[in-house]
């Protein structure tokens, strides 16, 4: 698997200031909640051949935002994310497999202490040199994943049917990472 165009293999670190994990998950079967968790750290390995890339990084679930302080806190807590006993979610890279800018990583999800592998639908969006003479580049994923894959099962019956909080939720990543 050649390398899409721009993107030269090297190590980079993933630069949690210009990084965003964001999710979405439908609430009471009509609306969407959107929140975001912070994301501590991370490591790119791009290699000549793309198979060979390896990918990792640390999310911090302490930090969940979604606009309501009351919401952050429930998820917070042992309903959901139990952060005092795992207040970090982690990703491992276990396979890189494409041609292009788009390409797929598999890699092993922990959130809520419990690994599931996913595949990450990712696309390398550039390259730039910043201001500081720092190489950055960019890169944007998705994917979407059960909450009860995770045992966060917690929920509402509403009286009209259905439940509070669906199943589904979708995850976004904007990353720029900057060679080590």
């Amino acid at each position: 698997m050649t390398l899409p165009e721009g993107l030269v293999a090297s190590n980079l670190t993933v630069d949690p200031s210009h990084s965003t994990a964001a999710f979405t998950v439908r609430h009471a079967g009509i609306s969407k909640v959107r929140g975001t968790v912070p994301v501590v750290s991370g490591a790119i390995t791009v290699a000549e051949n793309l198979a060979d890339s390896t990918v990792t990084a640390e999310l911090d679930a302490r930090g969940v935002t979604t606009g309501s302080a009351d919401r952050d806190g429930h998820l917070q807590s042992a309903d959901f994310f139990n952060v005092e006993v795992n207040p970090t979610w982690t990703f491992t890279s276990t396979k890189v497999v494409g041609d292009g800018p788009e390409f797929t990583v598999t890699g092993d999800l922990t959130i809520n202490g419990v690994t599931k592998s996913v595949d990450l639908d990712v696309k390398y969006t550039g390259s730039a040199i910043d201001p500081f003479g720092n190489k950055r580049t960019a890169f944007e994923g998705e994917l979407e994943i059960s909450r009860k894959d995770f045992d966060l099962t917690w929920n509402a019956a509403l009286e009209t049917g259905g439940v509070l909080v669906s199943d589904k939720v979708k995850i976004s990543l904007e990353i720029s990472a900057i060679a080590a």
